[in-house]
C-alpha cells in the first residue's frame, strides 16, 4: 500500500475524487447544516395556474444524504428562504442551534442567495472580532455572528463554509471571495469552492439534476456527494488540523 496515493497527495484538486461512503468527513460524528433551501431539500411545485408552492423536505437534503452514506449524524439548521439575518434575529433560537444539545463538532455554513437579494455583501470590515454582536448589519455581519457565537459553544469546532456553485450569476465570485477571507480570520474555518469546482450551473445538462428552480432528489445526491468529496480532500490534506477532532466537546486535549 502506497500511503502517499492513497491521501491523494500531489496535485490533486479537490472533487478529482469523488467518496460514496462520506470518505474521511465520517471523522466527525455530529455535523451542523446552516442554510436554506439548497440545504432543505426543498422542492418546489405548480399548478395548473402556475402557481408555485415551496416544500422543505429535509430527508431529500444534501445533509441528510450525507448523515445516511457516512452514518453520521447531520442536523438541519435550515429553510427555504433563509438568510444570515434571519438566522441570528430568530431561526437559530427556534431551531435550537446554540443548544447543548445540539452542538456538532463540525459545522457546514451555506447562506448568501438570498441575502444579498437585500443586502449588502459587505466585507470582513463589518466584523468586530471582540464582540460580534457589534458586527455591522451587512451579510458579512450577520454571517460572521453565526460563526462567532458557535464558537462560544463549541470553541473547537470545524466550520466549512460553501460558496454557491460555479454559474453565471454575478454574485457567485464576491461571495466566494468573502467567505475565502472570513476563512483567514477565523479558526478551524475552511472554504467548499464550489465556484471553483463545482459542474457548471449555468450548463443546460445540469437541468436533469432540478425541479423546477430548485433542485431534485438527483440533484440533492449530487451536492452531497461533492460537499462530502470535498470535505474528505480538506481532511486528507490537512491531517494535523483534523488530529484530535475526537476531542471536540469534551474537555481534553494531546499537547504533546
Amino acid at each position: 500500500m502506497n500511503i502517499e496515493e492513497y491521501i491523494g497527495a500531489g496535485g490533486e484538486k479537490p472533487l478529482d475524487n469523488i467518496v460514496f461512503d462520506g470518505g474521511f468527513a465520517r471523522v466527525f460524528r455530529t455535523i451542523g447544516c446552516v442554510g436554506d433551501s439548497l440545504s432543505s431539500g426543498e422542492y418546489e411545485s405548480s399548478d395548473e395556474n402556475g402557481n408555485k408552492g415551496y416544500h422543505d423536505y429535509y430527508e431529500y437534503s444534501w445533509g441528510q444524504y450525507m448523515a445516511r452514506n457516512a452514518g453520521i449524524n447531520v442536523y438541519n439548521f435550515s429553510r427555504g428562504g433563509m438568510t444570515a439575518k434571519w438566522f441570528m434575529d430568530s431561526f437559530g433560537d427556534s431551531c435550537g442551534i446554540w443548544t447543548d444539545e445540539k452542538k456538532c463538532q463540525a459545522y457546514i455554513i451555506a447562506l448568501g442567495v438570498n441575502d444579498l437579494k437585500s443586502i449588502a455583501l459587505g466585507s470582513v470590515d463589518d466584523i468586530d472580532r471582540e464582540d460580534y454582536k457589534n458586527n455591522k448589519p451587512t451579510f458579512a455581519g450577520y454571517y460572521a455572528q453565526i460563526i462567532s457565537r458557535l464558537k462560544t459553544i463549541q470553541p473547537d469546532a470545524k466550520f466549512f463554509l460553501l460558496t454557491m456553485p460555479k454559474g453565471d450569476r454575478e454574485e457567485v465570485e464576491p461571495h466566494a471571495a468573502l467567505l475565502c477571507e472570513m476563512a483567514k480570520i477565523f479558526e478551524n474555518t475552511y472554504v467548499i469552492e464550489l465556484n471553483k469546482y463545482s459542474p457548471d450551473f449555468g450548463d443546460p445538462g445540469i437541468k436533469r439534476f432540478f425541479c423546477g428552480g430548485h433542485m431534485n432528489a438527483a440533484g440533492y445526491i449530487l451536492m452531497s456527494q461533492m460537499i462530502t468529496s470535498y470535505i474528505d480532500y480538506i481532511v486528507r490534506h490537512n491531517w494535523k488540523d483534523f488530529s484530535q477532532v475526537g476531542f471536540i466537546g469534551t474537555p481534553y486535549k494531546n499537547l504533546g
